[in-house]
């Protein structure tokens, strides 16, 4: 089969590998028919992502065809179209048996850190991903879904990922009715975070980016009103002087490890590698909540130490909520809110790829180039 592997930071390749095979009883094999570049994949295609090994295959966003399934596999049949959430988990263990499916202790021998997850390095258990025309889902009985018949492809393979993590950044905001929440970053994920905001009760949503057409975006998609930091002194300051000064009731950081805004934070984070990621959003969200306010993290940071404020949150008596996003436990709401028009992934789907050229969709991603906000991937065998 072909797939996209890896070859150190800033280099692709798509290859001829093995297509992969039955090893459990519960996998199944799925015929990839759409994928997508994540923003996370990012930071592995940029050298942040700690035992990201030469050959591995990326890609946590896929949707595809049942090829084939192991003996014990009782919900799926050959042929059934499914999406796959991003984690991989048991479904049995006592994170799982909590919701807590991004926690699953079975399923990654880095377990005391995260479970597992498709195409993220070995840090995360080592799994390759579908940017490939094949993949193999362990636990195929407890992961994948059969997509229905009214859901739009592209809703579908972004709700595997970026837009359950966007909803799931304002759930972790416990937002209340007539709350203010000032969303930092207008990728995929920040602009259904804005979105979903306002299903939970917002009275003001405000997105806070630096490229025009992400704004754009996120004022015709959020209706939400937008800051450019270019154009603004100090981020921070504007928060306390839009809100009474007294700060944001909820601040979601939907931007992670690789925030502009502060040069040096910038260039020791995401150049030397000396943090684990840019801490620039999560010290804005510190700094621009008010005291007692809420703090979402769903921006993907590495695992070595940051230069946080964390005194200034304990004395501000802040709540800080953060997790990989537990993606099947979005869906049954997310489905209801995508089939009544209120969440609209697939409207920020701005570039289309074959698998061939997806070193170029990296590269038009991560350079921000021709107005990209979210690239998908079509495998040659759809």
């Amino acid at each position: 089969m072909r797939a996209m592997t890896y070859r150190g930071p800033y280099k692709l390749r798509v290859v001829e590998k093995d297509k992969p095979r039955i090893e459990h009883p519960n996998d199944a094999i799925i015929r990839v028919q759409l994928a997508a570049v994540c923003g996370s994949d990012l930071h592995l295609y940029h050298g942040l992502m700690p035992d990201t090994r030469i050959g591995h295959t990326f890609g946590h966003e896929f949707i595809g065809v049942v090829d084939e399934i192991g003996s014990s596999v009782q919900d799926l049949q050959v042929g059934d179209r499914v999406m796959v959430p991003f984690n991989i988990f048991c479904g049995s263990c006592w994170y799982c048996s909590r919701g807590l499916y991004s926690n699953c202790h079975n399923v990654n021998p880095n377990a005391t850190a995260v479970g597992g997850i498709y195409g993220y390095s070995h840090t995360t258990g080592g799994y390759d991903g579908g940017q490939a025309e094949y993949v193999r889902v362990p636990f195929a009985d407890v992961g994948p879904v059969k997509i229905p018949d009214w859901m739009h492809d592209e809703d579908a393979v972004l709700l595997t990922d970026a837009a359950a993590t966007g909803y799931f950044g304002a759930q972790l905001g416990d937002i209340a009715e007539g709350d203010t929440v000032v969303v930092l970053g207008a990728g995929p994920v920040g602009l259904i975070a804005a979105q979903s905001s306002w299903l939970m009760g917002a009275g003001r949503v405000i997105v806070v980016d630096h490229l025009t057409e992400r704004l754009e975006k996120a004022r015709t998609m959020a209706h939400a009103e937008v800051w450019n930091y270019d154009e603004i002194d100090d981020v921070v300051l504007e928060m306390k002087r839009q809100t009474d000064h007294l700060g944001a009731d909820v601040v979601i950081d939907a931007v992670g490890a690789e925030a502009d805004g502060n040069l040096l934070m910038h260039v020791t984070g995401t150049k030397l590698k000396l943090q684990g990621g840019s801490p620039i959003a999560l010290n804005w969200a510190i700094d621009g909540v008010r005291k007692g306010g809420s703090i979402s993290v769903v921006g993907a940071y590495g695992p070595i130490p940051n230069m946080v404020k964390f005194g200034d949150a304990l004395n501000k008596g802040l709540t800080l909520r953060m997790n990989q996003t537990p993606v099947k436990r979005q869906w049954p709401r997310m489905f209801e809110h995508v089939r009544n028009g209120h969440l609209t992934p697939r409207e920020m789907v701005t570039h289309r790829f074959p698998l061939e050229d997806i070193s170029e969709a990296y590269h038009v991603f991560s350079a921000k180039l021709d107005g990209c906000i979210k690239p998908l991937i079509v495998p040659s065998t759809s």
